[in-house]
């Protein structure tokens, strides 16, 4: 890519991230964020076709880094607090871009994404699983719950090891009780 191609999404990116972090996604102007980023407007729609194209453009950037974070996917069943561990990390990287980005009732669209492209992932490796509700309300509760276990507390000044430890136990916890539950059903 173009240097000056480059320098103008950048310039885009951080006008657009820092209007995003003052206000809701429907009241930035493409206007608004050109002067902001010191470019004409037609310059923007030769990058994107409005503003929530780029701000769909930036959440599956996002979301690709938090899901690529995730090494073991397929430890939500075998390791649940290594898996717990890896998606907790993928959030605490991406923090302050999540907390822009997924602002403003938004926040639920990267949880069910994720929700959506985990399941898909662990149903191929494991097409037993499929069909199972058991195994799948684990995982909307393991990717669900761990997502918003760690987003509404570390607004709480709590130690974030000590966050992530509790949710690992207790997804551990809830993982071994929901599999003894389906070896019993299964009898």
């Amino acid at each position: 890519m173009d240097l000056r191609v480059k320098k103008t999404k950048a310039s885009i990116i951080n006008a657009f991230l820092t209007l995003r972090s003052k206000k809701p996604l429907e009241r930035i102007s493409v206007t608004e964020l050109s002067a902001a980023a010191q470019i004409n407007k037609a310059t923007f729609y030769l990058h994107y076709k409005d503003i929530y194209d780029l701000s769909e453009t930036l959440e599956n950037e996002l979301f690709e880094n938090v899901f690529d974070s995730i090494e073991h996917p397929d430890a939500v069943l075998t390791d649940p607090k290594l898996f717990v561990r890896e998606l907790v990390n993928g959030f605490v990287s991406n923090q302050s871009l999540i907390d822009i980005i997924f602002s403003d009732g938004r926040r639920g669209v990267l949880a069910d994404r994720l929700e959506k492209e985990l399941k898909a992932l662990l149903f191929e490796m494991y097409p037993q699983y499929k069909g199972i509700p058991e195994v799948d309300a684990l995982l909307t509760y393991m990717i669900k719950g761990g997502y918003y276990a760690f987003t509404e507390n570390m607004t709480g000044g709590l130690d974030m090891t000590r966050i992530v430890t509790v949710i690992s136990d207790a997804a551990e916890y809830v993982s071994k009780s929901v599999i003894a539950a389906g070896s019993e059903n299964a009898q």
